[in-house]
C-alpha cells in the first residue's frame, strides 16, 4: 500500500508542479502583452499551499524531512523505535488538532472569496485539515512498517536507515 500511494502522490505532485509553472508563465507572458490574468497567480498560489501538503506527506512516507538524530543515533535500535514511536504519538495529536481547527477555519471562510478567481477561500484552508490527515496516514504507516519490521531491517518511524551506498558516498567524501 505504502508504494501505491508514494506513486499517486508523486503523480499528484507532479501535476500540481507542472500546473503551477504553467500557470505563472502564462501570466507572466500576457502581462507582458498588456493583458495581464490576475486570476492565474491566485489559482497558482491555490495550488501552491496543496502541493506543499502533498510534498511534505511524501517526504514523511519516504522518511527524508530533516531531522536532528545525532543523540537518538546512538541508542540501540529498540530504545530509538520507541522514541520514535512517541513523537509519532505526539506529532499525530498535533495533527489532528490542526485537522479539526482547520476544518473550522475552512467552515468559516466558506463564502470568502479568494483574490479575483470567484473561488471561496475555504479550498485555501480545507488543505489544512486534508494535509494535516494525509500526514497522519503516512505516519501511522511508517509506525506500523517500524514495529513489523524485524531487528535486521532496522526500519524506524521518521529516521531513514543507513544504507550500503550512503556510508560509501559518505567515506569517498571524507577521503576525497
Amino acid at each position: 500500500m505504502p508504494g501505491f500511494l508514494g506513486k499517486i502522490e508523486f503523480f499528484v505532485g507532479a501535476v500540481l508542479l507542472a500546473v503551477i509553472t504553467f500557470l505563472v508563465f502564462i501570466a507572466a507572458v500576457m502581462r507582458f502583452f498588456g493583458h495581464p490574468l490576475i486570476w492565474s497567480v491566485d489559482l497558482a498560489q491555490l495550488l501552491f499551499i496543496w502541493l506543499c501538503f502533498v510534498g511534505a506527506t511524501r517526504a514523511m512516507r519516504e522518511r527524508v524531512h530533516l531531522g536532528v538524530d545525532f543523540l537518538v543515533r546512538l541508542f540501540p535500535f529498540a530504545a530509538r523505535r520507541l522514541i520514535e514511536t512517541a513523537l509519532a504519538v505526539l506529532f499525530i495529536a498535533f495533527l489532528l488538532v490542526l485537522a479539526y481547527e482547520g476544518y473550522k477555519l475552512t467552515m468559516l471562510n466558506w463564502q470568502r472569496v479568494f483574490g479575483d478567481s470567484g473561488l471561496s477561500y475555504a479550498w485555501v484552508t480545507i488543505s489544512v485539515p486534508a494535509g494535516s490527515i494525509l500526514l497522519t496516514i503516512s505516519i501511522l504507516s511508517n509506525t506500523v512498517l517500524s514495529w513489523r519490521s524485524d531487528k535486521a531491517a532496522e526500519r524506524l518511524v521518521f529516521t531513514r536507515p543507513k544504507s550500503a551506498d550512503d556510508t560509501a558516498n559518505q567515506t569517498e567524501a571524507v577521503e576525497g
